[in-house]
């Protein structure tokens, strides 16, 4: 793999990016748009607040938009921007080699947490 360097603009944006919920919201709204309740039933486990907070750095990032769909009363939808949508591809990879590769995973935790246990 070519050799990538970042600088810490870069950093943070994959830490924004790879963050808890971010991922999986993007994931969630390439699909289509939706209202933040649609979001948190699509990820039960978020609180309000974590999640107000990813969709406010994902929109500040140009991931997502914000848009108002009814004004009596307020109704806003989360949408995927273009820019989110070039996310597609890596977002789906990295869950789909998740899915594939968590039984593996569990095993290696397996063998290292027998190795580290304090006697």
């Amino acid at each position: 793999m070519p050799e990538v360097e970042l600088d810490g603009d870069g950093r943070r944006l994959l830490d924004q990016l790879f963050d808890k919920w971010s991922l999986l919201a993007l994931a969630a709204l390439c699909d289509r748009p939706r209202r933040f309740n649609e979001l948190r039933q699509d990820l039960p486990a978020v609180t309000p607040k974590s999640l107000t907070t990813c969709l406010r750095r994902l929109e500040r990032n140009g991931m997502v938009e914000r848009a108002v769909v009814s004004t009596d009363p307020v109704a806003i939808e989360y949408r995927i921007t273009p820019l989110g949508r070039t996310l597609r591809s890596p977002v789906r990879a990295m869950l789909e080699w998740t899915v594939d590769h968590l039984d593996a995973v569990e095993a290696a935790r397996c063998r290292y947490d027998e190795r580290h246990v304090d006697h």
